[in-house]
């Protein structure tokens, strides 16, 4: 294999990061035009049983771990390359923050990716919510609750003989290679969520199919993009193999939490010259300009504001509570629920399951004091 230069490598890079802007340029479309959300998903099932939004998000999942499941079986990318390999389940962390995560984005009235899609379309109250996410995620990455996460929380955890993956457990059970165990394990699930889905008959329009199966293929495509595009097995400088313009050094997919606060840490030290512009930041950029795209042309952007006090503490709080949340659970609804949950890691799993028990706890709260 031909090593790149310095030049190329860097020329790669940009590419890299072009490419990830398209793609979560039309997923901010999708998103915003859908009307894809996850906490109004589980908001639609409690309040009215209505289950068509929740068929939206299980049809992206399954699109998506279906997608990671072929690239792995192909050998083309390892979930071992990603933010979600390691030998230990933070156990605590993952279930207690994702719990943080989903009372916050009820109080906030959605999550980042929502906050970013209607702040694209005139709302000034997602500003504030997403203000307060990147302050509370940048201390529980590097400030105050950072110190209580990982020398608190984060030590509660217990090993992973065969490993964080649903994959790496069926490999080790059935006697399969591991690419294999990734592939069918990926097309087990992946045939649950879709028979699941496929079970009523008023999900089946083109506007429930465009925007489950769009948003899972884009998951697809980043992982594509980041994995295999991005991929440099040895970097000129420092002859080790990398993963370009990804924040972690491993690959990454579509997740807001942290990248949200990397523009905030940016833009208040960018003079102190080690900050870069990397894969998920880019990914911000693109939902936020997708999805004022979309508004525009559909008429719909209007500025809208606090009502009163109560309005803007509740978002606040609920900022605050997905940013702090988002990090301990290493990622939001996209973070861990499409992006981790194609992987089949079981942190990923245990993160969205405090997801969902969060929300719904946060909803019938609600309900009770209206």
């Amino acid at each position: 294999m031909t090593l790149l230069t310095a030049d190329e490598v860097q020329q790669l890079a940009l590419q890299v990061l072009a490419a990830s802007f398209g793609i979560s340029l039309l997923a901010g479309v999708l998103i915003h035009r859908g009307h894809f959300c996850t906490m109004g998903a589980i908001s639609d099932w409690v309040v009215m049983r209505d289950a068509t939004r929740l068929r939206q998000w299980a049809l992206a999942v399954a699109v998506s771990m279906s997608g990671f499941g072929l690239m792995a079986w192909l050998g083309w990318i390892s979930p071992l390359n990603t933010i979600y390999a390691s030998s230990q389940l933070a156990w605590l962390s993952a279930l207690l923050g994702g719990t943080l995560f989903g009372v916050g984005m009820v109080l906030a009235s959605g999550c980042g990716s929502k906050s970013l899609v209607r702040l694209a379309a005139g709302n000034l109250k997602s500003l504030v919510v997403l203000l307060a996410m990147a302050i509370s995620s940048l201390a529980a990455m590097r400030g105050l609750t950072a110190v209580w996460r990982v020398h608190g929380l984060d030590t509660v955890a217990i090993d992973l003989p065969h490993g964080p993956f649903a994959g790496q457990w069926l490999s080790a059970h059935s006697g399969f290679e591991l690419r294999s165990g990734l592939g069918i394990s990926a097309a087990l699930v992946s045939l649950v969520l879709v028979l699941w889905v496929l079970k009523d008959r008023r999900f089946h329009t083109a506007f429930n199919w465009v925007t489950g199966a769009g948003l899972g293929l884009l998951v697809v495509a980043l992982w594509w993009v980041s994995g295999v595009m991005g991929f440099v097995t040895e970097h000129p400088d420092t002859l080790e193999p990398v993963f370009l313009t990804t924040h972690s050094g491993r690959m990454e997919a579509l997740s807001f939490t942290a990248p949200v606060g990397y523009w905030l840490d940016a833009f208040l030290y960018y003079s102190d010259g080690s900050k870069r512009l990397t894969l998920g930041m880019v990914t911000v950029l693109g939902v936020l300009g997708g999805s004022c795209l979309s508004a525009v042309q559909q008429g719909s952007f209007r500025w809208e504001g606090f009502t009163d006090r109560a309005d803007l503490v509740r978002h606040l709080v609920g900022g605050a509570l997905m940013g702090t949340g988002g990090v301990l659970a290493m990622g939001c609804t996209f973070g861990q629920g499409l992006s981790g949950l194609s992987t089949l890691s079981l942190g990923s799993m245990l993160s969205v399951l405090g997801i969902f028990a969060g929300t719904w706890a946060a909803l019938h709260w609600q309900m009770r004091q209206d």
